[in-house]
């Protein structure tokens, strides 16, 4: 939005993170690395760690990294903090590395979920770890969140544990588990945690971290924002919170007509189609009632109309104090067993995620003796302006740890961690996401208020990378974030974003309460280019298009100076039943994008082409979809070598559908007034969806001919160029080829000897049979990255 961000009403909510009293170890100063050895903590000085961080990551001190930044803001607070970072899980010695912490263990499985990290969209073991040195998979276990927690308390049993990251952000509640197919328990309970921090912890961390130094029991934290912990029944800090019960979908019965007083009893009956006994004996009949003001003689004023006084609020019913009301979830038990609950249960957890107004949740896991309450404080308060810069502004070394360099001393070598690499000579600038895509984890881990970085913090941050980070060459890679041009959106009224229970800003479209001013954005991409010593500022974060095309002047901007010849961005499909599944714009706000894309491009005489990336088998996605999306693919000249299917993350709206077959955003019932969602079930369906993303690779034409005879589209299979598929079937040897080689499948003759058939036949795969050696591009054929663009000068051909 045009004002800064501190004008929200969040800002004025909640304690900032500069007020808190330093520890008294602040004395010690800051450390050029937080330590992960005892040599380092005698190099500090240190005799003891009062909070040792265990991560599922390398340890990289880049605000990019999440341990990073809570071990930097901890330390800026005064405590002595150390990181045991990708421990061997076999054990509980090598978390006793840095001693017994004198306050407690924060706990994360890392950047990235665990079992997204470790499992392709169809549950296969990756061979590699992007956070990991020498890109080297297995280096961290299975639910590494529920692992280390394990081993920490065996290490020592009596230090509290603080879990953390996005793999205890989406398991929170209840949840369905992908990896096994079944509902599991909150990570709280199975983790056996003291305190889970959700969502960015920066303040809840703070203050927690000071709490537990001035020797509060961690059992007594139970006020936090943004945490969520076990309460046994009869917990008397449970007191004095009003309870709403949410646990069954409402199926409310009949309901009797309202009696009007001014009715006999005769007519009463009548009026319900009914008749009365001493009526149909002509007997008893009973005279009406005077209307006010009509006597019957004395005492006739004691007749009058009545007048019902309703409670003060809207809709009559009064108000209950939302920071004092809990809203009771179906327990575990119950969502387990009961599709309808689970969705219900997802539908309520989302509604509650606007910090401004969103309730405490509550549900029950276990019965009996075993009974207890996982209970989720409201989401925490965004941080402002000041307090972002505060924790982006901190003395990062900008690199790995020295531990993982290799004999020269360097990290680009065969320890080399290419998340890293990813992120080297990038900023970011904001988090959060109101966009609210079904599939996606951000809105639910970072929330849907916008907090972006002042400029001068931004600004600071290029002249760093310039000034301070090997390696360097001019290029900043990204200005961006979770998205590339939300930075400083938000909603006009503080009032109207704090009450808001809208689940995104932007569908079906952009709220008239949303500002799309892309100024400021404008101003920091002209002000960081124009620094001495930056070459080129790139955009690497994902456009949000619906939103760029309200602002003219900032396409503008970013295709004549900020494409580095490609731009990534994701209509995701081009059918409205996945797309209202998906919560994404339509097309059509494709073409407007690609129309002033062209027209900057050309404006400016460069050749810059559009990556658009799509989902297979989404919930709601139908084989007739998939075949209208490749049927679109092909009248664009678009040959797919990336493929993404469709990943069922914890917590996500789109996870609850692909497990309930049923649609939360259109409300939960027992009857035909729930809406039913096709779900890509099994692995021969989703083949065949990703098939048709990659209809130009002869591997996967005798899958789609079948299909296409199934569906009644055998029009589509023939030799012409406005069919889909041909009728011929080349040699093919059941080869993958990608773009990340890892995920290739190999066939069973050499490379060189299946493009050479390839080239042959005219098809393959579309980086080899449109542009094999890296010569001129045929003329008429349209070009993006997944076609086989001709290399770059200076940089050798991809897959080569």
């Amino acid at each position: 939005m045009n004002a800064p961000v501190d004008v929200s009403f969040f800002a004025r909510a909640a304690k900032p993170l500069t007020s808190y009293r330093p520890y008294w170890a602040k004395r010690f100063g800051v450390a050029p690395f937080l330590p992960m050895s005892r040599a380092e903590m005698e190099q500090l000085g240190w005799d003891s760690c009062d909070i040792v961080l265990v991560t599922g990551d390398a340890y990289i001190d880049h605000p990019s990294f999440g341990m990073a930044v809570i071990g930097r803001v901890l330390e800026a607070q005064g405590f002595r903090v150390g990181i045991i970072a990708q421990p061997d899980w076999q054990s509980a010695e090598p978390f006793k590395a840095l001693g017994k912490p004198n306050l407690f263990w924060g706990v994360t499985a890392g950047n990235m979920d665990s079992m997204i990290n470790r499992y392709t969209a169809d549950r296969k073991i990756r061979s590699d770890d992007a956070y990991t040195p020498g890109d080297v998979g297995g280096k961290r276990p299975d639910r590494a969140a529920l692992v280390y927690s394990q081993r920490c308390r065996e290490a020592y049993k009596d230090v509290p544990i603080v879990l953390g990251g996005i793999e205890g952000s989406l398991r929170r509640i209840a949840h369905y588990d992908y990896w096994s197919d079944k509902v599991r328990r909150s990570i709280v309970v199975d983790a056996k945690c003291d305190l889970l921090l959700y969502g960015n912890a920066e303040r809840a961390l703070v203050e927690v971290a000071h709490r537990i130094a001035a020797r509060e029991p961690i059992e007594q934290i139970t006020d936090v924002r943004g945490t969520a912990f076990v309460r046994r029944p009869g917990d008397p800090t449970a007191e004095g919170w009003i309870e709403l019960d949410s646990s069954e979908v409402d199926q409310p019965g009949h309901v009797e007509d309202h009696i009007n007083p001014y009715l006999t009893t005769s007519e009463q009956a009548q009026a319900q189609g009914s008749t009365c006994s001493k009526e149909d004996d002509g007997k008893g009949k009973s005279p009406p009632l005077p209307l006010a003001g009509e006597g019957r003689g004395e005492g006739a004023s004691a007749y009058k109309p009545i007048t019902i006084h309703r409670p003060q609020g809207a809709g009559g019913v009064a108000k209950l104090p939302r920071e004092r009301t809990v809203i009771r979830l179906p327990s575990y038990e119950q969502v387990k067993s009961d599709a309808v609950l689970y969705a219900h249960a997802n539908r309520v957890l989302h509604l509650e995620t606007n910090p401004g107004n969103a309730r405490a949740l509550v549900q029950a896991h276990g019965e009996g003796t075993t009974a207890r309450d996982v209970w989720i404080n409201p989401p925490p308060i965004p941080l402002t302006t000041a307090e972002m810069d505060y924790a982006f502004d901190l003395p990062y070394a900008r690199s790995p740890h020295p531990a993982y360099a290799d004999e020269h001393g360097k990290h680009d070598g065969a320890t080399k961690i290419p998340a890293w690499e990813m992120i080297r000579f990038s900023v970011n600038i904001m988090r959060g996401c109101f966009g609210g895509c079904t599939f996606c984890s951000i809105t639910e881990h970072e929330g849907r208020i916008i907090q972006s970085r002042s400029e001068e913090s931004i600004i600071k941050e290029v002249e760093d990378i310039r000034d301070k980070v090997k390696g360097f060459t001019g290029t900043i890679s990204d200005l961006g974030g979770p998205t590339a041009n939300m930075y400083r959106l938000g909603c006009r009224s503080p009032e109207i974003e704090a009450a808001c229970r809208k689940p995104s800003c932007v569908y079906p479209g952009i709220c008239q309460n949303l500002t799309t001013n892309h100024d400021p954005l404008i101003k920091i991409y002209r002000r960081a280019r124009a620094l001495k010593g930056i070459k080129k500022i790139l955009i690497g974060s994902g456009l949000r298009y619906d939103l760029a095309i309200k602002s003219p002047e900032y396409v503008k901007e970013l295709v004549q100076h900020h494409v580095g010849g490609y731009l990534k961005i994701a209509p995701e499909h081009t059918e409205g039943g996945p797309l209202s599944k998906m919560m994404k714009p339509g097309i059509g706000s494709y073409d407007k994008f690609k129309t002033l894309f062209e027209k900057y491009s050309e404006e400016a005489g460069k050749k810059q082409f559009l990556i658009p990336y799509f989902i297979a088998a989404h919930p709601g996605t139908s084989d007739e979809d998939m075949m209208n999306l490749a049927i679109w693919l092909k009248k664009n000249g678009f040959r797919a070598d990336q493929v993404q299917t469709f990943y069922p993350s914890p917590m996500a709206t789109a996870t609850a559908m692909y497990h309930t077959n049923l649609n939360p955003l259109k409300g939960v019932h027992r009857d035909d007034r729930a809406e039913r969602v096709d779900i890509v079930r099994g692995d021969k369906r989703r083949r065949l969806h990703k098939a048709f993303l990659r209809y130009h690779d002869p591997n996967n034409w005798p899958l789609l001919r079948e299909a296409l005879k199934a569906m009644g589209r055998a029009d589509l299979v023939g030799n012409g160029k406005h069919h889909l598929i041909p009728t011929f079937q080349p040699m093919t040897d059941g080869g993958y080829q990608s773009a990340r080689k890892k995920n290739s499948t190999p066939g069973g003759e050499k490379a060189s000897e299946r493009a050479a058939a390839v080239v042959k036949t005219g098809g393959g795969t579309g980086r080899v049979a449109s542009n094999p050696s890296g010569k001129a591009p045929i003329k008429g054929r349209i070009l993006t990255q997944h076609t086989g663009l001709p290399p770059r000068a200076g940089i050798k051909g991809r897959g080569k």
